[in-house]
């Protein structure tokens, strides 16, 4: 069982990508995944997070994540609005950040993951999409973690947004997973 908790902002597609992470794993590698969500205001800009749980056999359990194998942040700034990213982590805990600013790498590594991941994932969405959405793209980060392939992230994407958005945003996923970096 993995447990994931994905962090960002209303607007930035938190809980599409969830759905789309569990659908990669379920249709495309024969997986289990269950998502929780959690709004808060429910509106733009307001903190959201969801929580994620893939496994080989039927996920029976249906809560939030409370010791993360996996925290995404979408957006470095959610730790400025209150938000604890590293609640409940463990020795083994790994993060997937979007950004590629040393100041703010400086300030996650304090959070003691035992790797990290990072990308400018919302760059690459404007590049390919034309908005500053990454939620496709910081897929495609996660792809490079292993745990799941980046070809079952595009073709979710692909069905979750269509021919042409989704070919747009599988090519933003793949360009992620090949820039990723890690510390």
């Amino acid at each position: 069982m993995i447990k994931l908790k994905f962090y960002g902002l209303g607007g930035q597609g938190i809980v599409t990508a969830a759905k789309m992470l569990s659908e990669a794993v379920s249709l495309y590698e024969e997986k289990y995944a269950i998502i929780v969500p959690a709004y808060g205001h429910e509106r733009r800009g307001a903190p959201v997070n969801t929580s994620i749980i893939v496994d080989e056999e039927p996920v029976l359990l249906n809560s939030f994540v409370y010791d993360p194998d996996i925290v995404l942040v979408m957006d470095s700034s959610i730790i400025d609005k209150g938000i604890v990213i590293s609640e409940g982590i463990h020795e083994n805990s790994v993060l997937v950040l979007n950004t590629e600013d040393e100041n703010v790498l400086a300030l996650y590594k304090k959070y003691n993951f035992k790797e990290i991941y990072y990308v400018d994932g919302t760059k690459i969405a404007v590049k390919n999409i034309g908005r500053a959405i990454p939620n496709a793209s910081m897929l495609g980060a996660l792809a490079a973690t292993g745990i799941v392939k980046i070809e079952s992230v595009e073709e979710a994407i692909i069905d979750t947004f269509g021919e042409k958005a989704g070919e747009k945003n599988a090519k933003a996923a793949r360009e992620s997973f090949e820039q990723i970096k890690k510390m």
